[in-house]
């Protein structure tokens, strides 16, 4: 497709590649920026007064002079706004307030106690409304909210196709734009989690990315070439249903041997009712609990998480063969487990995985734990508050 344009567009997008350009390398100084973006001085002069007089730049003293006058320093000013990241689980809802760099102010949260809409509304709420109260006070305020979902959404925040609530066809956006007052993004949760880490977390500088969301259903985001991929019409990364088994056990979306029953929380269900024909072997079934006998030896749980990490390296396997990554990094609330999962996730990828594919690979857990959707979700939120002051194509 070939862009054209005036010269406004052309400074709008000179602008999003300064602002664009501070906010990850900052601080420069002026010069600094004209060099690695290849605009000329007075171009970058010029973009940096008005980002300044938005207060999204900030000038901080001066830096090291290379001869003549020391320059002023530019950095991203992330308290000139506030975002509100929301993931929505299938047992709770988790929600955060952050600056505009994504560091957390404030976290709340709800249980969940069913999965109707109108219920799940209610908590999600109950979880925001103390983060809105709690705002500072900024030239921008509260610039959105981002919200993770178990399922698939389209671009107009309609949940399509949420399996583990049960939902479909589920206008997210509208509701909460009308009950916050503010612009609301909504996406998959494996997505908001491929955000977070890519900005703030294990993925920093990996531009071949595959994160790996795993609590009480699995699901994959996928940096491709720096940029979140989607698929054709939006829907890529339900790699919780990708089977695994081909006569596996029935999953909720009604195929079969999907790799979610295996590799994430859902498991522990089946682990008691196939132990001794359904005694409840398993001494709890929430992973804070597991991980608590798995760390006094208890061999059912140590037993379990060997074996989820057994099938999550092969599904693991299959996306290393597939998409070429050149970091995998798992998260989720399984990541509370990682003691015990870990080093059977890695020798069944070390066996199974194509020798070239592994060779350069790097395989890892979250760095931002089970915060990593939430983190992501108040990102995405910023980057579409940043999308109406810069332009991206």
């Amino acid at each position: 497709m070939r862009v054209t344009g005036d010269q406004a567009l052309v400074k709008k997008l000179n602008k999003s590649i300064v602002l664009d350009t501070i906010r990850r390398q900052g601080p420069l100084s002026r010069t600094d920026v004209s060099e690695r973006t290849g605009l000329n001085k007075a171009t970058v002069s010029n973009l940096t007064f008005e980002l300044l007089e938005q207060s999204l730049v900030e000038e901080t003293g001066p830096g090291e002079s290379s001869g003549g006058r020391k320059p002023l320093m530019l950095l991203f000013n992330g308290a000139a706004g506030s975002s509100v990241g929301i993931e929505l689980g299938v047992t709770s809802v988790k929600a955060a307030l952050t600056d505009l760099r994504g560091r957390i102010l404030l976290e709340s949260g709800a249980a969940l106690e069913g999965t109707d809409p109108e219920a799940v509304f209610g908590k999600i709420r109950e979880a925001v409304r103390p983060l809105l109260d709690a705002v500072p006070e900024s030239p921008h305020g509260l610039v959105g909210l981002g919200i993770g979902v178990p399922g698939m959404a389209d671009d107009s925040g309609v949940v399509l196709y949420a399996p583990n609530l049960g939902w479909e066809g589920v206008d997210l956006k509208t509701r909460l734009e009308a009950e916050f007052g503010a612009p609301v993004v909504v996406d998959n949760e494996a997505n908001a989690g491929a955000a977070g880490e890519r900005e703030y977390g294990a993925g920093r500088h990996v531009r071949h990315l595959v994160y790996v969301s795993a609590g009480m259903g699995l699901g994959s985001g996928m940096i491709i070439d720096g940029q979140l991929y989607k698929g054709a019409w939006g829907y890529a990364g339900e790699t919780g249903h990708m089977s695994i088994e081909s006569d596996g056990r029935l999953c909720s979306c009604g195929s079969r041997g999907c790799w979610e029953l295996y590799a994430s929380e859902r498991a522990y269900a089946y682990a008691s009712e196939e132990s001794a024909g359904g005694s409840g072997a398993l001494p709890a079934q929430t992973t804070p609990e597991l991980v608590e006998y798995a760390r006094s030896g208890h061999a059912g749980a140590l037993a379990l998480y060997d074996e989820i990490g057994r099938r999550l390296g092969i599904g693991v396997t299959n996306l290393v063969n597939g998409f070429n990554p050149e970091k995998i990094v798992v998260g989720g609330p399984l990541t509370e487990a990682k003691e015990w999962i870990e080093p059977a996730m890695l020798r069944t990828i070390a066996e199974r995985a194509l020798p070239y594919h592994r060779r350069e690979l790097a395989v890892s857990f979250s760095e931002l734990g089970s915060r990593s959707a939430v983190i992501g979700a108040a990102h995405l939120a910023v980057s579409q508050f940043l999308g109406r002051v810069r332009v991206s194509l």
